[in-house]
Order: C-alpha cells, then structure tokens, then sequence
C-alpha cells in the first residue's frame, strides 16, 4: 500500500505563497474597484479631466514646462497647508487660524533676519519656534480646555494678525538675502549632466517611480495576506504603468525648464513622512479613531487630550513651514500675507475626500485636492478669467465635493 503526503491545502496551509498569489487573485472588474473606492477614486478622475480640460482651453500652454514649474512655485504652500489641515478634519476639528499664522511666522523671519541682520537659518529656526508655541496655544485651549477648535482659531486667526501687524510696525520688509530666497525659488540643475534637460530630475523623477511600484506590491501582497480585495494583476499593472508615465512626464517637464525645484522635495519629504505618520503609526491610527467615533476612542483607552493637543502644534508647525515656504517666494514679510490661505487649505482637504464629519481622509487626497485647486485657479488666469469669478467657480467645486461626501455617507448608509 502506498501512502500519501497530505497536500499544504489539505492541512490548511495556502497553496501559494503571499507573493504569488499576489498575481492572480483579485477581482478584474474596472467599475467595482472605482465603486468601492468612489471618494478616492472621483478625485483623481477629476483631476485628469480639469487638466485636460484646460490644456484644450489653453491651447496646451497650461501643461508647458514652465508653466507647471510655476504651478509647483506658486501654490506648495497651498499644499503644505492642506497636508496639516487634513489632519485637522480627520480628527473631528477645523483651523481657521493658518493664514494668520503664515503671515507672523512669515513676519518674525522678515526681522530676525532682515530687521535684525541674522543669518537666514536664523529666521527659519524663529518661524518654526514661533509655529509651535501658536499650536500648543490653540491645543491648549482645544484639548485641555474643552473650548471648540472652530472658536479658538477664530480667535487665533484675529489675535495673530493683529501680531503680524505689531512685528512688521504695519509695513513690508524685505528683501531677503539669497540663500533665505533659494527655498522657494531655487533649483537644482546640472548636478549629473544633460544636453538640454537636466538630468537629476529625471533621476529623481525614476527613484520615486520606483518607490511608488514597491511599496504598491507590498500593499498588494499584505492586503491579500489578509484576504482582502485587491484588483487583477493586469490591472495593478496597469495602474503603475499609468502612474510611472505621469511621473516621468511630470519630471520632463521640470527637467525641461529650470529642473528640480528645491520646494518640490521639501514638499514630497513632508507628503512621504505625514502619509506615513497617518497611515503607519499609532498616533495616525488614534486621529482616525478620535475623528471616527470619540466615545469608542475614550473606552478603547485613547488619550484624545493629548492627541489632540498634538494635532495642534503639528499645524502650527506647517503653518511655519509653509509660512518660510510663502516670505521666501515673496522675498519679504507683508502685514496683508496669508489672507485666505485657510479656506484654500480647507477646500483641498474636503475636495480631496475628507469628510465634514471627520474619521476620513488622506494626504494624498488633500494633495490632489490642492492640485485641482491649483490647476483651475492657474488655468483661469491662463485663460484671463476675471478674479470675481475665480472665486464663484472655486466656491461651486468646493460645494459640489461636499455634497459629494454627504451622497456617499447615504449611500453606504442605504447598502446597509
């Protein structure tokens, strides 16, 4: 008699490891996928058709090298705002302080360094110190005083532009010295070569390629480890595909103009660290819970006090680093700096998928929201749109991805 080995399946063992499974099981259903993932997925549909539909409008001025390197100048501290204020949401609260808080960081630099002849770094080190004590002030007052986050950076907002206009004695300072200004100004170009382009960023654009299709496969094979659904392998394919060639076209357009600005990978360092911190860490996991459900996140032994205060001094803290990011740009400190700067930090993070409610939201979503805002606001410009109706189109995205996410809360609540 011949006996038999029972098979791995037969002792409860997978029949293929996590990676090779990886390539065959999923679902190859396109319309599923995006269903599933409507409020991610929506965003970057949209993105797509508001850049192609002002590159028809434009005549393809608006996707011209230069023209996207100056989106990259014009509107990072837009979307340094938006990575912070996005985490703001998530957690249940609102800032309405950012623009303020841009300028008097912004203002403090102009005389440490301008007013008061300090090294550059100086001013960089004073902004920072002056974001931080201004989050702790509103997480103070949010988290251990109980007063909603709504009023105090109303408050905040009105008490440190009044500051602003107290540093600056009501007037502009400037210019900076020219190290200060290389931070929002500056490129890298030349490093490595290249006949007629700069061939660092293109490096930099294909390292970056790279990290994207890594750390996609791995979250591929853990989701499916965990027998969660994931798309067909050709459709992974697929989508890296598709984004590597974004990417790199994205590079060719820098490498083409004046090459990689240096407030590019201040921005992508933040965008890599703060998705990792919310999507990695405990303190990410806590914001979520806190924003999600508050009661359950008290009995499942939170410290929400605590969270929250943090939540806080880490806005602060971008409100200064987009605050140096803006003075930079500008080559000066302005009393009027940072008007609006909230709202348009608010409306990435919304129209990037976060939701009212909190509990919800991304900052890659708060990315690509910040991106549509500063397409359409760079493409209307372009185009000679009249500044009044900039707004009106801006205020009617903004609704309509709002109405957005209260259509997805009812359906989710009617498939239940």
């Amino acid at each position: 008699m011949t006996s038999t080995k029972p098979s791995s399946a037969a002792k409860g063992a997978p029949a293929e490891s996590a990676p090779a499974a990886a390539l065959h099981v999923g679902t190859s259903d396109p319309r599923t996928l995006i269903m599933n993932n409507l409020r991610q997925s929506g965003i970057f549909v949209a993105l797509v058709v508001i850049v192609a539909l002002f590159a028809f409008l434009t005549d393809g001025l608006s996707l011209s090298p230069g023209n996207i390197t100056n989106i990259v100048l014009q509107y990072s501290y837009i979307l340094v705002l938006a990575i912070g204020m996005v985490i703001v949401i998530i957690g249940g609260h609102i800032d309405l302080s950012v623009g303020s808080v841009v300028a008097l960081t912004g203002a403090v630099s102009a005389v440490v360094v301008i007013r008061q002849g300090q090294p550059w770094w100086v001013g960089v080190i004073a902004a920072v110190a002056v974001g931080l004590a201004v989050g702790a002030w509103h997480g103070f007052w949010v988290a251990y005083v109980g007063i909603p986050a709504f009023i105090v950076t109303l408050a905040g907002m009105l008490l440190f532009r009044g500051l602003t206009l107290r540093v600056l004695d009501n007037i502009s300072l400037s210019p900076f010295p020219t190290e200060y200004n290389q931070i929002a100004a500056g490129f890298l170009n030349g490093l490595i070569g290249g006949d007629g382009y700069d061939a660092f960023t293109l490096l930099i654009g294909g390292i970056a390629v790279a990290g994207y299709v890594v750390s996609g496969f791995r979250t591929r094979v853990a989701r499916i480890r965990y027998q969660q659904p994931v798309e067909s392998f050709a459709l992974f394919v697929a989508r890296m595909a598709l984004v590597g060639a974004v990417v790199m076209w994205f590079a060719w357009q820098l490498a083409n103009a004046r090459g990689l600005p240096i407030v590019l990978i201040i921005l992508a360092a933040l965008v890599l660290v703060y998705g990792l911190l919310t999507r990695r860490t405990v303190f990410g996991r806590q914001v979520y819970a806190i924003g999600g459900n508050l009661s359950a996140a008290m009995l499942s032994g939170v410290k929400v006090r605590t969270v929250n205060f943090w939540i806080f001094v880490n806005m602060g803290f971008l409100s200064a680093v987009a605050g140096i990011i803006f003075s930079s740009r500008s080559n000066g400190a302005q009393p009027a700096a940072g008007n609006m700067f909230e709202l348009d930090a608010i409306a990435a993070a919304f129209i990037g998928g976060a939701a009212v409610t909190g509990g919800v939201g991304t900052v890659v979503g708060a990315m690509v929201g910040g991106l549509i805002m500063a397409v359409m606001s760079n493409g209307m410009q372009l185009m000679g749109v009249d500044q009044s109706m900039q707004s009106v189109v801006k205020g009617l995205v903004l609704l309509v991805a709002v109405a957005f996410d209260v259509y997805n809360k009812r359906r989710a609540g009617a498939a239940r």
